[in-house]
């Protein structure tokens, strides 16, 4: 990784564009550019390529999409020649193959690493970005393109007295590259989320003791994890051009079977039948076993109550089991989780769950945690208490538009974008994956290059009509909010306070903030808006 740093990165100066982040859409976006003719700098706060799989090295990190669907698709030659070893891919081996993927399409040399960008300001009469970064640097650029990421700006409650702490604490979002030895050690860890479920288990067969603080439970299914089936991999291999396609038109961007009955016209036992199935199997894609299960409670019910038996079937301490069933939101509308031995993990003798919603956590102490019923004392605390997602990374970059307006300040009621892609007021301003798209409600490398290939025909279409500057309308910024809110009401997940809305971050305004409608019909929209001369945008010579 040490490759890509300082030496080799090129001055300050100007760009046609400039990339903020090199996570998988930064490293595709950097890509398209050069096959354009674009001359562009990628800027990366890492010491390495990657973005979320550079960061995120708790134990047990993993996708939660399959590794055959979990990859680019822009190159036919890249997804023939490499290997997966499993089914869900672990994060040192989707890292090594977002550094295979840097270093085969030689894109280390446009970016510079340990960089932080601090702020970028449009011009109005040059109509250019200057981008200036935490080393001082100040580039100009045409475009911006914002690859930030939906997940990267941790969370961390601001618990009091946690600088007292006399043990050593870590987020799951920033674990230490060198790892971790929890031998021997009493461990807490805060959250019940994704990170937490994937590495509690582990934690737990290594810690002397591990207590986690659980404030709201999550639905979890099996992983069903094994050595990726290699007679598996060559059916797709053989056939990835119409998988891929499939994906591009499915509704979360993997394939996955869709019934389309409704779960209540079907009789009990076929619909456990159904349930099972889908347990059986594994992973995402629970919700598709039938057609009403995000639609209607009555239905979503059935499948809610089949995860709460599945639990106290496995749990053998009743009260533990009710704890660990999530009751007070619909199933699906908090990010489903996908574990190892999860809900095993309670039967261990040196595993203890702590219910915050009936003792919350009044301080961090010196010794460990202290809620309103007992102190706990630990060793070393693990947040897993997730991130201010979507908007957070954006926010926090001095962001400023015509007018020198803010982004802080145009967000101030929650974030308002057009397609999720460009923000009214913020020419040449372009969000990969941004709040307005189905981002985190689908297979997010999809996501990433329906966006960045949008992103690059649009530059394309600009340049061959000598045209310097687009921008969102207001009018096009507002019919696509209140489309993102009919559609997402329209749902049961606005029942649920959940990142998705927000929710999870103190004062942060309460907004829906992912496109429910389904990655195909968002594709064809999104399309439909190129094909007519980039409809809703402004352009200008």
């Amino acid at each position: 990784m040490s490759r890509t740093t300082d030496a080799g990165a090129k001055p300050a100066g100007d760009f046609d564009a400039v990339v903020i982040g090199a996570g998988l859409a930064g490293l595709y976006m950097l890509h398209r550019l050069r096959r354009i003719g674009l001359s562009a700098r990628v800027y990366e706060a890492g010491r390495g390529v990657g973005g979320t799989w550079y960061w995120n090295r708790y134990p047990g990190a993993r996708c939660d999409v399959e590794s055959m669907d979990y990859s680019y698709s822009f190159s036919e030659e890249l997804q023939q020649e490499w290997r997966w070893t499993e089914r869900y891919a672990s994060q040192p081996e989707i890292l090594r193959y977002i550094e295979h993927v840097a270093d085969r399409f030689d894109l280390r040399r446009d970016i510079q690493l340990a960089t932080r960008v601090t702020a970028a300001v449009f011009d109005e009469a040059t109509n250019r970005w200057a981008v200036r970064t935490d080393r001082g640097e100040r580039v100009s650029a045409q475009f911006c393109i914002m690859a930030t990421g939906c997940l990267s700006t941790t969370q961390v409650p601001p618990f009091q007295g946690l600088e007292t702490f006399a043990g050593t604490w870590y987020h799951t979002g920033h674990w230490p590259h060198e790892g971790v030895d929890f031998t021997g050690q009493r461990v807490g860890v805060i959250g019940t989320g994704s990170s937490a479920i994937q590495s509690i288990p582990i934690i737990a067969r290594q810690a002397a003791s591990l207590i986690v603080f659980q404030r709201t439970p999550n639905f979890s299914v099996p992983a069903r994890n094994a050595p990726l089936d290699p007679e598996f991999e060559r059916r797709v291999k053989a056939r990835y051009a119409e998988y891929r396609r499939q994906a591009r038109e499915s509704r979360v961007g993997f394939v996955v079977a869709a019934n389309e009955r409704s779960a209540l016209a079907a009789a009990p036992e076929e619909r456990r039948r159904e349930y099972q199935t889908r347990w059986d199997r594994g992973g995402l894609g629970f919700t598709a076993a039938f057609a009403d299960l995000l639609t209607r409670k009555e239905a979503n019910d059935t499948a809610a109550e089949f995860f709460r038996d599945k639990i106290r079937a496995t749990v053998r301490d009743a009260a533990v089991a009710e704890a660990l069933s999530p009751t007070g939101y619909p199933l699906g509308t908090k990010r489903m989780c996908v574990d190892t031995d999860y809900y095993d993990t309670f039967n261990r003798d040196n595993v203890a769950l702590v219910d915050l919603r009936n003792a919350p956590i009044e301080a961090i102490t010196p010794r460990g945690v202290r809620t309103r019923d007992a102190e706990y004392e630990l060793d070393s605390l693990v947040f897993a208490t997730g991130f201010d997602a979507m908007t957070g990374a954006l926010l926090g970059i001095d962001i400023r538009g015509r007018a020198g307006r803010t982004l802080r300040q145009r967000w101030a009621e929650g974030p308002r974008t057009y397609l999720g892609i460009a923000i009214a007021g913020f020419p040449n301003l372009f969000t990969i994956t941004g709040p307005g798209s189905p981002s985190v409600l689908s297979n997010m490398i999809v996501s990433i290059e329906q966006h960045v290939d949008w992103i690059a025909d649009c530059l394309v279409h600009l340049r061959a009509h000598d045209l310097d500057r687009i921008e969102a309308t207001v009018e096009a910024e507002d019919a696509w909010v209140a489309h993102v809110n009919e559609v997402g009401n329209a749902t049961l997940y606005p029942l649920a306070s959940s990142w998705y809305t927000g929710a999870n971050i103190p004062g942060k305004p309460r907004i829906f903030m992912p496109y429910v409608g389904g990655v195909g019909a968002y594709r064809h929209r999104c399309d439909d808006v190129a094909a007519k001369g980039y409809a809703g945008f402004t352009l200008t010579a």
